[in-house]
């Protein structure tokens, strides 16, 4: 079973919606990376709070099994604790546009 880290929507420009985990609840921007030059840099940048403060990238991945792409994020920051989140961007069944930010204890 999955952990929801929050949910977001598909905007034009990335996503939009809500990091609500047990002791932090932030307005969440995913947002398109548009300064990205190299392909180790990050795909999209992670801002949270009223400030957006960037805390985290997701880089575009594809699936072993299936070969479709997704999006792997990576999240940091002093509130969320001492060590980096990983979650997986998955889109909400009969909600189109809508995605749960899925934890990946795995990385």
């Amino acid at each position: 079973m999955a952990n929801a880290l929050g949910y977001v929507t598909e905007t034009k420009t990335g996503f939009e919606g809500t990091l609500a985990m047990m002791s932090l609840s932030a307005p969440l921007i995913i947002r398109k990376n548009a300064d990205k030059t190299a392909p180790a840099q990050p795909d999209y940048r992670i801002f949270a709070g009223d400030t957006e403060t960037e805390i985290g990238g997701g880089w575009i991945m594809k699936a072993k099994s299936s070969g479709k792409e997704y999006i792997s994020l990576t999240l940091a920051d002093p509130q969320i604790g001492p060590r980096r989140i990983y979650a997986n961007l998955a889109p909400v069944k009969g909600k189109k546009g809508r995605y749960a930010l899925l934890w990946n204890p795995g990385e």
